[in-house]
């Protein structure tokens, strides 16, 4: 089970809930994160079956979000590449699970199936019962999910599920907020002590909460000194 990681220095709310402002990270930890992200990004493998995933090296952090919150042109900000993860404007086209060397660092990154294009909860479930449940269960070198949610919109069902998903699987998961140059200050304020009142009911997730905008760069500095601390 996850533990509950500090809050950030960002202001708070009336209620004590961090509200991630300025990045919690020093200039020689945003340094580390450019210098991780600053190599070659390359995918290496594809795997829609359990027992055809790659050897369990190095150190994999997996991004999972609904269709069309904004995964692939993150994963392009935060490598600096315009077309490492294909952005589609086909909800649940990406049926597998995509792995990303970065530069010549152990760190691997996992593209996972976007799951909100499933209506019923049943069926959120039943495909995550399959190969992507069972990767989170049973990868030893996963070291973080990397949940994705869309400022613009309210929570989903599908999200919850696949929260009480990562719950049951016992796989630490974070929430990084996307898109957030789409809203006005006050209500991401307000997504913000949402999201996270959100994040303390679940036993797998991390009370930090990340805000990124893939289109002005906000949060990609600390998203990778974040990801760069596990090395």
């Amino acid at each position: 089970m996850a533990d509950h990681a500090p809050g950030g220095q960002g202001g708070q709310d009336g209620q004590g809930i961090e509200l991630k402002g300025a990045e919690p990270f020093g200039p020689a930890q945003i340094e580390a994160g450019r210098k991780l992200f600053a190599g070659q990004c390359e995918f290496f493998f594809a795997a829609q079956q359990l027992e055809k995933l790659p050897p369990a090296e190095g150190v994999e952090i997996a991004f999972a979000g609904r269709s069309n919150v904004g995964k692939s042109s993150l994963l392009n900000a935060l490598t600096g590449r315009k077309a490492l993860a294909r952005v589609s404007h086909q909800p649940g086209r990406t049926r597998q699970l995509n792995f990303f060397h970065v530069g010549v660092s152990p760190l691997v990154l996992v593209d996972m199936p976007g799951y909100g294009y499933a209506e019923a909860p049943k069926d959120i479930k039943r495909d995550w019962q399959g190969l992507m449940l069972d990767y989170l269960r049973g990868r030893p070198n996963l070291r973080r999910v990397l949940l994705l949610l869309d400022c613009r919109v309210e929570i989903k069902v599908s999200d919850q599920t696949v929260m009480e998903l990562l719950d049951q699987a016992a796989v630490a998961f974070q929430v990084v907020l996307t898109k957030a140059d789409a809203v006005k200050p006050g209500a991401l304020a307000r997504k913000q002590a949402e999201i996270a009142a959100l994040a303390r009911k679940h036993p797998a997730a991390l009370n930090e909460i990340i805000t990124t905008s893939s289109e002005t760069g906000l949060g990609i500095e600390g998203l990778r000194a974040e990801i760069a601390a596990f090395l």
